[in-house]
This record gives structure tokens, sequence and C-alpha cells, in this order.
């Protein structure tokens, strides 16, 4: 629940800070009875989102089971590439982010079509609740408890209404720059995790090799698929089930905050560790190159000298 609230409330957040951008700037310009053309585009944004999600839930059910965790893998695979996608982009394009959509609504007025403005509202909310929707169902088919997930998406979506409000109205000051970099940094590790579950379905549905298929090296001891060492790079990195129950709330947790998960293959350890070390560094570079450089301090004026020679010509 934790881990989906604070998901919904960063990308929740994000729209409502778009969303904020576009409305105050059409009220600046004094061009309120545009709000409608623009709200209609936020509503089938939201409409998109919610029948994506209503899609996943409820449209898979006649499928098999392989072919139910071979989509399932594919679209965690697709919402980690999404999430990944977004985080650098907040990372380089959140400075000219007011200038680009305020561009965008002074284009559409003066084209003057209707479908203009519907559009910018509906590319502005759709990238977030489409993203968000793909990650929170991966999210919630990783964890198996729908109920307390969604909720906590629900009351993250809810709270980043409300702080969205209150900053446009001034009442609030949120330090954004710092939220969305200690927040970007939580995505990369959700990401990391989600990219782990995706590649255990894909295994499952038998598009990689893994325990449960025939690739998979077995213990001449026990008969059952080799675990540590002996299981590289196809069987068990490690299996920890007798001391983490898996349906017990620490394994929750440690897969909601870090991806951890108390039986994972080598393929789920090497990919998980690789994300990690590549795209979080390429994001901790990113947020030094962003911070502002020191002020040089200014250059002591230098007096004018000149020698015995010059002041005997003067």
């Amino acid at each position: 629940m934790l881990a989906t609230f604070l998901i919904g409330l960063r990308e929740g957040l994000e729209a409502a800070l778009v969303v904020g951008i576009l409305v105050a700037y059409l009220r600046r310009l004094g061009r309120q009875d545009a709000l409608p053309r623009l709200w209609a585009g936020v509503g089938l944004a939201i409409a998109l989102a919610l029948g994506i999600g209503a899609v996943l839930t409820f449209g898979a059910y006649e499928l098999t089971f392989a072919a139910q965790e071979l989509i399932g893998g594919g679209l965690s695979l697709l919402a980690v590439a999404m999430v990944t996608w977004m985080i650098f982009w907040m990372q380089r394009a959140g400075r000219t982010m007011k200038a680009t959509l305020e561009g965008g609504i002074d284009r559409a007025l003066t084209v003057g079509g209707l479908w203009a403005l519907i559009a910018i509202g509906f590319v502005s909310v759709a990238r977030e609740g489409i993203e968000t929707t793909l990650l929170l169902w991966s999210m919630v088919q990783s964890f198996g408890d729908a109920p307390s997930a969604l909720l906590g998406a629900l009351l993250g979506l809810i709270a980043a209404v409300i702080i969205g409000w209150l900053i446009s109205r001034g009442a609030v000051r949120l330090d954004l720059r710092r939220f969305f970099a200690w927040t970007g940094g939580f995505l990369v590790i959700v990401a990391a995790g989600v990219l782990a579950y995706s590649l255990m379905d894909l295994q499952e549905a038998g598009a990689l090799p893994g325990p449960f298929t025939a690739a998979a090296p077995i213990d001449a001891v026990t008969g059952g698929v080799a675990v540590g060492w002996a299981g590289f790079p196809f069987g068990w990195a490690f299996d920890v089930s007798a001391t983490i129950a898996p349906g017990g709330p620490l394994a929750a947790i440690l897969q909601a905050t870090v991806g951890f998960m108390p039986a994972m293959t080598w393929l789920q350890v090497i990919a998980w560790t690789l994300y990690i070390l590549v795209v979080g560094s390429l994001y901790i570079r990113g947020l030094r190159s962003r911070r502002p450089s020191k002020p040089q301090a200014p250059a002591e004026p230098q007096l004018a000298t000149t020698s015995p020679s010059q002041q005997g010509a003067a």
C-alpha cells in the first residue's frame, strides 16, 4: 500500500502540476472560455487510463496460464520502459516544462481549433495515466493483494490532487526539485523490481529459460532445481521461503521497496542488479549535472600602473 501510494502521489502530482500550469495560463490570458475544452481532454485521458486498467484486469481470464504470463511479462517490460523514459524525461525537461506547455497553448489558441486544446489536455495527462496504470497493474500482479495496492494508489492520487490545488493557490510551498529527485530514485528501485517480476512471468510462460523449463539445472541430491551457484544461470539464485514467507508482511514490504522476492532466479537477480547499476548511476549523474554551480567571486579591480619611463614620456 505504501509503495503504490508513493507512485500515485508522484505521478498524480506530476499530472496535477501540468494541468495547473495550463489552467493558470489560460486564466492569465483571459480565455476562461477555453477551459471546458482543456478539461474535456483531461477527462478523455483519465477515461483512457481507466479503460486500459479495466482491460488488463478483466480481459485475460479466458487465456491459458502461459498466455497470461506472457502478456503480463510483456506489459511489465513496457511499464519498465515507460517509467525509465519518464524518469529521465522529467530530469531533463523539468526546467522548461512550463514554457513548453504555454507555447503549446499559444499555438492552439492561434490555430483556434477545438481539437487542439482537447489534444493538449489529453496528451498532457494521458502519458502519466497510461504509465501509472501499467506500473500499478504490474505491481498488483506481483503483490497479489489488489485491494490494498489499489487503495494506496487511490489515496496517493487524491493527495496529489489536493497538494497540486494547494500549490496553485499558494497555500503550500513544496520543493518540487527535491521531491521529484527523491521519488525518481524510488521509481528506479521500483522499476528494477517490476523488471525482475516480468522476467519471472516470461520464465513461467517458457519464453525465457529458467527453473520451469528443460534448461533448468537439476540438483543430483534433491532431484529439484538447483539453488545457488549450482543453479547458475537458469536455476534459482536463492530460496529463503522457509525464513521469509512469500505471502507474509515482510516479503510484501521488501518486494514493494527493493523488489526482493523470497525465491528469485539468476536471470532476475542479474537483471535487477544491472538495472540498478546502469539506470541508477545515470540518474545520479543527471542529478549532479543539474546542481547549480557556485557563483564565482567577482574579480578584484586591477589598478593601472605606469612605469617611470611612461610617466616621463607623459
